[in-house]
């Protein structure tokens, strides 16, 4: 074994190391200082405010035990636990901010390696941005999804069925009085979203960048092979120090590439797009959005999964799991990347049967044949914009109509459903100011509600723009993340009401009819201005001076690039 780092801080007998191992004894084994021991740090992002996080302090104990056993110390490390449902105005305005927190302990406490405990949207990503920029040995263990609950009978999906039953009841096919009472049955119990929104995609990602145990991805979260696997992580973390294994070592640019093929087989939330650059940015790696249209392109999507498809999470594990479907196009993976257990990625899937294939589609009948993450670009999106085909309405995918602008989230919440909204089932709605800066944080409010005057229609899904995002459980044709985004002076400041749009998804197209000339005549509204946000104090202010726009990840332009290991100054 290398020179453990702890033994920085525990070995020699000056006073300096005297100090470290003595405030650290507490009842350790007498050899747990020794510098023969790997010190194992449990990153756990448990809280009670993180409802999909909560019981990883019991899964943090099944690493302990793992890690005991194969020799290592384990210590639980409390660390930013940030929960999508709860916190204002939106996680993704903290992603950075627990990014950079992770890192900063991670360097500066006595760890030789990592096990990191996500779950929730943005915990996951935020880990392994932290991870990826110290760059020791690091393993993720995903905390899994919920089982599925049920109202009336029917299996809800939370999260995608939020959004349809809310419409229903704005539609009034439904009472308000059905729609509360489905509260009561949405969450059944422990675990992250039971669809394949972000929190499951971020899983598969994890997976497929290789840096969980190949199969873990998907198990549910009261699962008990869920602790099993979380010993074994314990135990592999151990072997990783011995060896050496870094994040660097597994997550190459072609591991990213692994990546975008896997989500684009499970029809995995576009939410994907930013954290898989976010993080390939903290590596160094030139990951661009045309290789998510290059490597998604002509990859199936197998997974009959809300919220592109009919099942759920739990269902996709009784059907064979993650790696049933993978394992179906293991010819477009690439075969050199490793994973946390020192082997290929692509020597996990072998032979996985398929135990109900109207859950796992087969290759030769998928749920839609090419329908991966799209990049458009065009006179409205320069830098790109992405929208998800899978869940998108495939009449709409190529489309054409006027638009109606929202300058900001409350603008549009004032008038959606003013009956004089001058507003058709062509209309493109557009909302702009939801960017990284405007908003700031890029919101999940690009799928915007459809006027309740058409969903009484009969409508219920319109072509949907913004420099925003959506909850990967969410639906319809909604383009995000339009890039730059307006509050940056991008063209999407200058579009307005009645302009005619053009979506054409098949030949990557996002445009509206508007001369160069005429764009440059164009001012900002003064309603938009007034809503960009401006925040004068906190970490609002660093992340609005700081962030970068969507199409390279939305983090901060000083966190780019791996700053390794080594603490820069000596204490005591």
């Amino acid at each position: 074994m290398n020179q453990l780092r702890s033994a920085d801080w525990y070995a020699g007998s000056d006073r300096n190391a005297y100090i470290h191992r003595a405030w650290m004894r507490r009842g350790l084994p007498e050899d747990a200082l020794d510098g023969t021991r790997p010190q194992i740090a449990i990153a756990n992002t448990a809280s009670d405010l993180t409802p999909c996080n909560m019981h990883l302090t019991e899964v943090a104990e099944s690493v302990k035990q793992g890690v005991w056993a194969a020799g290592g110390v384990p210590y639980n490390l409390p660390v930013v636990s940030l929960g999508e449902t709860q916190v204002k105005p939106t996680a993704m305005l903290w992603r950075n901010m627990a990014a950079m927190a992770m890192e900063e302990m991670f360097r500066a406490n006595p760890i030789d390696g990592l096990v990191l405990l996500g779950g929730c949207d943005k915990t996951i990503p935020a880990l392994l941005m932290a991870a990826a920029s110290v760059d020791i040995p690091a393993v993720v263990v995903p905390g899994g999804p919920m089982m599925t609950g049920h109202f009336r009978g029917e299996p809800l999906g939370c999260g995608t069925d939020v959004w349809r039953l809310s419409e229903e009841a704005r539609a009034g096919t439904i009472s308000r009085a059905q729609f509360l009472q489905s509260e009561q049955s949405m969450i059944r119990g422990k675990g992250h979203c039971n669809t394949m929104g972000t929190a499951s995609t971020m899983a598969v990602v994890a997976e497929a960048l290789g840096m969980t145990i190949p199969g873990f991805a998907g198990t549910p979260a009261a699962d008990a092979r869920l602790l099993s696997l979380s010993h074994d992580t314990g135990r592999l973390i151990v072997d990783m120090v011995a060896a050496g294994r870094r994040p660097s070592d597994i997550m190459t640019k072609d591991a990213f590439l692994n990546a975008i093929i896997a989500v684009a087989a499970v029809g995995g939330s576009t939410n994907s797009v930013v954290h898989l650059l976010a993080i390939a940015g903290r590596l160094g790696l030139d990951l661009t959005l045309e290789d998510f249209d290059a490597a998604g392109a002509g990859v199936p999507v197998m997974a009959n999964l809300q919220p592109s498809g009919q099942y759920l999470m739990d269902d996709l594990y009784r059907a064979g799991g993650l790696l049933a479907v993978l394992s179906q196009v293991k010819d477009l993976f690439h075969p050199e990347p490793l994973t946390v257990t020192g082997r290929p990625f692509v020597d996990s899937l072998g032979e996985h049967p398929v135990y109900d294939d109207t859950v796992i589609l087969p290759r030769d009948a998928p749920l839609m044949d090419d329908a991966g993450i799209a990049v458009l670009r065009g006179n409205l999106a320069p830098r790109g914009a992405i929208i998800k085909p899978s869940a998108a309405t495939p009449e709409l995918l190529q489309h054409v109509g006027p638009a109606v602008v929202f300058d900001s989230i409350e603008d549009m919440r004032a008038r959606i459903d003013d009956p004089g909204l001058e507003v058709t089932a062509d209309s493109v709605l557009v909302l702009r100011g939801c960017g990284p800066r405007g908003y700031p944080g890029m919101p999940e409010v690009g799928n915007m509600p459809l006027p309740r005057k058409l969903l009484e229609q009969g409508v219920r899904d319109m072509v949907r723009i913004s420099d925003a995002r959506m909850s990967g459980t969410a639906y319809g044709t909604v383009i995000l993340q339009v890039a730059p985004e307006a509050a940056a002076g991008g063209p999407l400041a200058f579009i307005r009401t009645g302009d005619i749009v053009t979506v054409d998804v098949e030949n990557r197209v996002l445009s509206f009819e508007v001369s160069d000339e005429e764009m440059q005549s164009r001012s900002q509204t003064p309603a938009s201005e007034a809503a960009y946000a401006a925040p004068q104090r906190g970490w609002a202010k660093v992340y609005v001076d700081h962030v970068m726009q969507a199409d390279t990840g939305a983090d901060l332009d000083f966190l780019v690039g791996s700053s390794g290991d080594a603490v820069s100054r000596e204490s005591h």
